[in-house]
């Protein structure tokens, strides 16, 4: 009787934890979403297949699209390592402020322009480098 309470605890623990890990990708999969990630993902996608023929572009979008389910949920699983669920949750809020709307919006432009600035840098600071060879 004994070994059937404790089986049935086991069971009951690993499906409260089962459904804590769930809620807690799916909250972050909508902080992924809410950060600005899905419309670079849309944007990527409607690029990427600009190419592609106007018959067969609904079908290619379709099937696009239904990759993304695995990418949130890879996302998930790398930023689930370095935050907390209550962590995600405070982004979550965050996001959803207007402040947290606005870095969403613009956080992508930001990002390119910054990363032309880095490369601006690496390129003076290898002349740099090089003058000392």
């Amino acid at each position: 009787m004994k070994k059937i309470l404790l089986v049935c605890m086991f069971i009951v623990a690993i499906t409260t934890n089962a459904q804590d890990s769930s809620d807690f990708k799916n909250e972050t999969i909508e902080f992924l979403k809410l950060t600005g990630a899905g419309t670079a993902f849309e944007n990527a996608i409607a690029q990427i297949g600009a190419g592609v023929s106007q018959e067969n572009m609904e079908a290619y979008t379709n099937e696009a699209k239904g990759t993304l389910v695995g990418l949130y949920s890879k996302m998930a699983d790398l930023y689930m390592e370095e935050f907390t669920q209550d962590e995600i949750k405070e982004l979550v809020a965050f996001y959803n402020t207007d402040l947290g709307k606005k870095l969403a919006e613009k956080q992508l432009a930001l990002t390119q322009k910054a990363m032309m600035f880095g490369q601006s840098w690496g390129m003076e600071v290898s002349g740099i480098a090089q003058k000392y060879n």
